[in-house]
């Protein structure tokens, strides 16, 4: 019961930094299930004084990096069955952003990307960023701007915003 209470708490914030990070819905859904597992497994190995939502991120987060190597190993195929056409009315501008900014996402080093969806995404400050990746609070803001400085790089690369458009404000 306290398992089932705890994933129904949590699986929103697990999916979605799964999701922004392996940007396939199946993956994301076979990673945020495989972080539950392990997190129930490594429960006695929680250090009560640290909060529980930024080490569950991390064993998310891990748990994506790892997939995404696995992924990269790997050959590609092609669907065998064509996608339907999609006759929904559809806000095109909103998909295309959407799309460009998880193509920019996709290209950043993993330890980058998640610290910036750990921050923008999940709203962790940068401490809690840095207790759940372990690692000290300037690399921790080092690693979000660099993301930042180059999701923007890309996004201009691409078109998608001018060049005169100005960097992210610090947070």
């Amino acid at each position: 019961m306290a398992m089932l209470a705890l994933v129904e708490r949590y699986q929103g914030q697990v999916f979605g930094l799964c999701y922004r990070m392996l940007g396939q819905r199946q993956d994301a859904e076979d990673m945020a299930q495989e972080t539950f597992a392990r997190a129930l497994k490594s429960l006695a190995q929680w250090d009560a004084d640290r909060e529980f939502l930024p080490w569950l991120l991390a064993i998310a987060g891990n748990r994506c990096r790892s997939h995404l190597a696995q992924r990269m190993r790997r050959p590609t195929s092609t669907p065998l069955v064509e996608q339907l056409p999609d006759h929904r009315p559809d806000d095109e501008p909103a998909r295309h952003l959407a799309e460009e900014l998880r193509r920019a996402l996709g290209r950043l080093r993993s330890e980058y990307r998640q610290a910036f969806l750990l921050f923008h995404q999940q709203q962790l400050s940068y401490a809690e960023i840095g207790a759940a990746l372990e690692c000290p609070l300037g690399t921790v803001k080092t690693w979000v701007h660099r993301a930042r400085r180059e999701v923007i790089e890309a996004l201009r690369r691409r078109g998608v915003i001018g060049e005169t458009a100005h960097a992210l404000p610090r947070a």
